[in-house]
């Protein structure tokens, strides 16, 4: 007999209603429509995409060309020049040489922003210019002063902006320089190279002004109370390169330079921490924090001397240490005589 309560037969299982009763209960209720999904809004302009980019490069460009006293003309031209330069470097579309010399980044970047020190700040002031040829292969040798060597990026300036040609001075430098990540590669585009004969031979033979500095860290981190005093210039290593490719040598004096950072003392322990060959302690450094490395602003004389020929001798003399140490030491001696007749001439130290 079938169980009333329960639904279910004698067998115990339960029994199963007729379909109609499940149609009828569905019937009564309304059915729900479920709606397609919205389609996924369109993606808007992102703040980093290159259109937004290129504009506001373009704002701030033009907020600065006004800033400067630019408009009109001369400002969209400075702005399309600008942006023309960005391309190029984006898309790798620009030159360098065997040495990394980019003669593009130097125009455009480097030199423009030295020149504000060199105008303003140290107002130098340039004599001799006409002893630079104005085409092929000389070698520069100048003093090294200032504590941080801002004495040739300044020579790189004058030998740019004064000469007819707009010559570019490809100086030499020392490891230390080539060594720091930043520092070597701005080095490098720049037109500096490593200081060692074969590539000094190199870019003379190729009708290059390279100008190195032979005192090195010895003169640039010389103490205040020695300065304008010429420290040894090396082995003649510049000299040698000079009479094998038969160049001219051009001695430079540089008046201004030791007073930017007074050097009263080195912290050799932390010169030995950072790997530096001394740790300047100046009347600003470090007391002052970041605002100590501020130059002062003294005033600067670069003289260029006569040049000293060496097309006379035949490139075997280049190994000849005494003709070499006797070249030296005239040059060595030049410098440091025209130092002391710009000391005299000089008015003031900042003006």
């Amino acid at each position: 007999m079938p169980d009333k309560t329960t639904g279910s037969d004698a067998t115990g299982a339960r029994k199963r209603p007729p379909r109609a009763a499940f149609a009828g209960a569905r019937a009564d209720r309304p059915l729900r429509v479920v709606p397609d999904p919205a389609p996924a809004p369109e993606p808007s302009g992102s703040p980093y995409d290159i259109e937004s980019i290129v504009k506001l490069l373009v704002r701030t460009l033009r907020i600065a060309g006004s800033a400067a006293g630019l408009s009109g003309d001369d400002l969209d031209r400075r702005i399309t020049k600008a942006l023309a330069f960005l391309r190029r470097r984006i898309t790798g579309e620009y030159e360098v040489d065997d040495f990394g010399f980019d003669q593009e980044f130097t125009d455009e970047v480097w030199l423009p922003l030295l020149r504000p020190l060199y105008k303003r700040w140290f107002r130098v002031e340039v004599r001799g210019i006409e002893n630079l040829p104005l085409e092929g292969g000389a070698l520069v040798v100048s003093n090294h002063s200032g504590t941080v060597p801002v004495d040739g990026l300044m020579v790189q300036v004058a030998i740019h902006d004064e000469t007819p040609g707009h010559r570019y001075a490809r100086a030499l430098g020392a490891d230390l320089v080539f060594q720091s990540p930043v520092l070597g590669d701005l080095a490098r585009k720049s037109g500096s190279t490593l200081a060692a004969n074969a590539d000094a031979e190199r870019l003379l033979r190729a009708g290059e002004l390279v100008f190195v500095c032979p005192e090195g860290f010895k003169g640039v981190g010389k103490p205040f109370g020695e300065r304008y005093r010429l420290q040894r210039f090396g082995r003649g290593g510049f000299v040698s390169a000079a009479l094998r490719t038969g160049v001219p040598i051009i001695p430079c004096s540089i008046v201004g330079a030791e007073e930017i950072f007074p050097l009263l003392g080195n912290a050799k322990s932390l010169a030995r921490l950072f790997g530096f060959p001394y740790f300047p302690l100046t009347p600003t450094f470090p007391w002052l924090g970041p605002l100590g490395l501020l130059p002062l602003p003294s005033k600067w004389i670069i003289e260029f001397g006569a040049p000293i020929p060496t097309d006379s001798f035949e490139p075997a003399a280049a190994d000849d240490p005494m003709l070499v140490f006797d070249l030296t030491d005239q040059v060595r001696e030049t410098i440091q005589q025209t130092l002391y007749s710009l000391l005299l001439q000089r008015r003031s130290v900042f003006w």
